[in-house]
């Protein structure tokens, strides 16, 4: 997801409009959240006292889950919800994998039915969360042989796909790092180093072990490799029984669903934070430039003393580069005029044109002074 919130707050804002009406009204709202996810809210006039919601969301898993249908563990998750408030119809609506019926009348008031109403905007999460659940409860199942077992591709948005591969007393989740900038694949590099370094310390000692590789790990050997071409590398938490105990579950399977949020918001909050530091530093510097400015001017009005000096001090930047010029030249005139003790009898010896004589000899017409 995009955001950390597990509530849609769009479906939020629309559930609190039709709680907070007086009157009942026919409503057809039709909403769509990262490309694959679809909320049909419905209200008719004809039944005042509920409202309709209808959920369609990808399955975390196709190899995990055989069909389309909600398993019976995601069931109870919804239902836990609100007994009183929230009610399942079955069958759901035609395109859609669950259907609510919303009974806002035995809501109570005040701050709690906005929490309610914010629970029930979660539903998506909560469908998503309870397929990790029942696959991080299985770790310690009897079904789990001795070896190594094939990944399970997990999309929860879909273009950030990440694998869970099963062995025996843990499941190791990778996450292949993509990014668009140059910039945002520094950042992350040295994030995911200093995340390793920081997780396998003895103050960290109870929480997953994390690796990052910018090659594969072992266990994705066969996979797609549109799947496993990156340019951030991967990232691998190992998951043991201790994280998924009691309310460990739901924290840690919040955790891994969003992931990938966490670290996209960790590098856009580095990259304006170094963008903020080049620009402090660029104003400081402008501020000394232009208090040098003042200083120079102060001190050119305050020259005092020969009048060759005084003109010299007020010569702008022009003035300067063409007095530089014309004297540069001068120079060159000067350099030219320079004489050098016997280059004129080396010059005539070596450097003097040769004459050449022709077969052909022509005579002198003298002029004749009688005419």
């Amino acid at each position: 997801m995009a955001c950390f919130e597990r509530a849609s707050p769009a479906l939020k804002e629309i559930l609190l409009r039709l709680y907070r009406n007086e009157r009942a009204i026919d409503a057809d709202h039709h909403l769509h959240e990262f490309g694959s996810v679809e909320y049909y809210i419905q209200s008719l006039v004809s039944d005042p006292d509920h409202t309709y919601l209808s959920v369609s969301t990808p399955i975390l898993s196709q190899a995990f889950l055989i069909s389309t249908r909600l398993s019976r563990y995601t069931i109870e998750k919804v239902k836990a919800i609100s007994a009183e408030v929230v009610e399942i119809v079955q069958p759901p609506k035609e395109g859609y994998q669950l259907t609510l019926r919303l009974n806002f009348a035995r809501m109570s008031h005040g701050k709690e039915s906005i929490k309610m109403i914010t629970d029930i905007a979660a539903v998506q999460g909560v469908i998503l969360s309870s397929q990790l659940e029942e696959m991080l409860m299985n770790v310690n199942s009897q079904d789990v042989a001795q070896g190594m077992y094939k990944p399970i591709k997990l999309v929860y948005h879909p273009r950030e796909p990440f694998y869970v591969i099963k062995q025996p007393q843990k499941i190791t989740a990778v996450f292949p790092m993509r990014f668009k900038e140059k910039t945002d694949v520094i950042i992350a590099t040295a994030f995911f180093q200093e995340l390793m370094d920081v997780a396998n310390t003895k103050a960290c000692a109870k929480a997953p072990h994390c690796i990052w590789s910018p090659i594969p790990p072992p266990e994705l050997r066969g996979e797609a490799i549109e799947d496993l071409s990156t340019n951030g590398g991967f990232v691998s938490f190992d998951i043991t029984s201790r994280h998924i105990e009691g309310k460990r579950l739901d924290k840690t399977v919040w955790n891994l669903l969003n992931f990938y949020a966490f670290v996209k918001n960790h590098v856009k909050s580095t990259r304006g934070f170094i963008q903020r530091r080049m620009r402090t530093c660029l104003k400081r510097q402008v501020e000394v430039l232009q208090k040098t400015g003042l200083q120079d001017d102060q001190h050119i009005k305050a020259v005092k003393g020969h009048k060759r000096m005084r003109k010299l001090v007020n010569f702008t930047k022009f003035k300067i580069l063409r007095y530089r010029s014309d004297f540069t030249s001068k120079l060159k005139r000067i350099r030219s005029r320079l004489k050098i003790h016997g280059f004129s009898r080396f010059r005539r010896k070596w450097l003097s044109f040769p004459t050449f004589s022709s077969k052909t000899k022509y005579r002198k017409l003298e002029k004749d002074i009688s005419l």
